[in-house]
C-alpha cells in the first residue's frame, strides 16, 4: 500500500512538472516541423520504442480485440485530436497562454460527467463553472491577442482539444484496456503515429529528415519523445485507473503555471496583468470543481500490491 502511494505521487509529480514543460518543448518543435508531421514522429517513436522495452521486460503484448479497438479509440482522442491539433494551434499562440485555455479541462470533464452519467451538480461545481468562464473570458478578450493573424483560430482549435481531451479521459476511465499500462500507452502511441503520419500525407506536409533538425529542435523531440511520452503518458494512463478523472485534470492547473514561466524565460513571452488576472480567476475556479470530494478508485490499487 505504501508502494502504491509513492508509485501515485510520483506520477502526479510527473503529469504536473513534466506535461508543464512540453508546451515549451512543442512550441520549439512547431516552429519548424509541420505540426502533424512533428507529432506522428514524437508518438511512433515513443510507441515503437514502449514496444521494444516491453519485448525486453517479457511482458505480454497480447491484447483482446475489444482492447486494441480501445487503444485506437482513446489514441485518437487524446494523442490525434487532442495533442496533434493542439500542437497545430500553437503556431498561433503562445504556450502560456495555450496552457490556461487548457487548464478548462476540469470543466468540461465535469459537463460530460453530467450528460453521460447524470451526476449532479455540487455548489462548489457551479461556482468553479462560474469562475471559469469570467476567467476564460477575460482571457480571450484581450486585444493584443484577438488582433493577432490566426489567434481566434488557434483559440477554437485548442478548446476542441481540450473537449476531446476531456472526453478521452471520461471514455478511458469506463473501458476495458490491457491490464499493464505501459503496453495501453504503447498501442495508443503507434496507432496515434500512424493517424498524424496520414494527416500530415493529406495535408500534403513537408517531411524533414532529423538529420536537418537543429540541435535545439532535436533535443526538444527527444524530451518529448522519452519523457512526454513514454513516461508521462504513462503515468497519466495509470493513474486514470487508480484515482478519479477529476483527481487526474488537477494536472491542468499546474500545467499552465509551469508553462507561462517557462514560456516567459525561454521565449521571451510577454505576461500581461489581464491574463495574470484571468489566470487566478480561472485557476480559481479550476480548483473549487476539483476540490470536490469524489470517492476514489481503489480497485485497480489493490492489483499493484507487492
Amino acid at each position: 500500500m505504501k508502494n502504491s502511494k509513492s508509485l501515485i505521487a510520483l506520477s502526479f509529480f510527473t503529469i504536473y512538472i513534466v506535461w508543464g514543460s512540453t508546451y515549451l518543448f512543442n512550441k520549439i518543435a512547431v516552429t519548424a516541423l509541420p505540426a502533424f508531421f512533428m507529432a506522428s514522429v514524437r508518438f511512433f517513436t515513443a510507441g515503437f520504442l514502449i514496444m521494444i522495452i516491453a519485448k525486453i521486460m517479457k511482458l505480454n503484448l497480447r491484447v483482446t480485440k475489444k482492447q486494441l479497438i480501445n487503444c485506437f479509440v482513446s489514441g485518437f482522442f487524446f494523442l490525434v485530436y487532442g495533442n496533434g491539433v493542439f500542437v497545430w494551434a500553437l503556431k498561433y499562440l503562445d504556450t502560456g497562454f495555450a496552457a490556461l485555455l487548457a487548464s478548462t479541462q476540469p470543466l468540461f470533464v465535469l459537463i460530460l460527467l453530467r450528460l453521460i452519467d447524470r451526476k449532479p451538480m455540487q455548489k462548489q461545481s457551479i461556482i468553479g463553472i462560474g469562475l471559469g468562464l469570467v476567467g476564460m473570458y477575460l482571457l480571450v478578450s484581450q486585444q493584443s491577442i484577438t488582433a493577432s493573424e490566426g489567434s481566434l483560430l488557434g483559440i477554437f482549435m485548442v478548446l476542441t482539444c481540450v473537449l476531446s481531451w476531456a472526453y478521452g479521459g471520461v471514455f478511458v476511465s469506463k473501458a476495458d484496456l490491457p491490464k499493464n499500462f505501459f503496453i495501453t500507452t504503447g498501442y495508443q502511441m503507434l496507432f496515434a503515429g500512424i493517424l498524424l503520419l496520414l494527416m500530415s500525407l493529406t495535408f500534403k506536409e513537408t517531411m524533414i529528415s532529423p538529420l536537418e533538425w537543429s540541435q535545439k529542435v532535436q533535443l526538444s523531440m527527444v524530451v518529448l519523445v522519452i519523457f512526454g511520452s513514454i513516461i508521462a503518458f504513462t503515468a497519466f494512463n495509470f493513474l486514470l485507473k487508480v484515482v478519479s478523472t477529476e483527481k487526474v485534470s488537477t494536472s491542468t492547473y499546474v500545467n499552465p503555471i509551469v508553462a507561462m514561466l517557462l514560456g516567459w524565460y525561454f521565449l521571451d513571452e510577454v505576461l500581461t496583468t489581464q491574463s495574470i488576472i484571468a489566470s487566478i480567476v480561472l485557476l480559481s475556479g479550476v480548483y473549487f470543481i476539483t476540490s470536490r470530494k469524489r470517492i476514489a478508485k481503489v480497485a485497480a490499487e489493490e492489483s499493484i500490491k507487492p
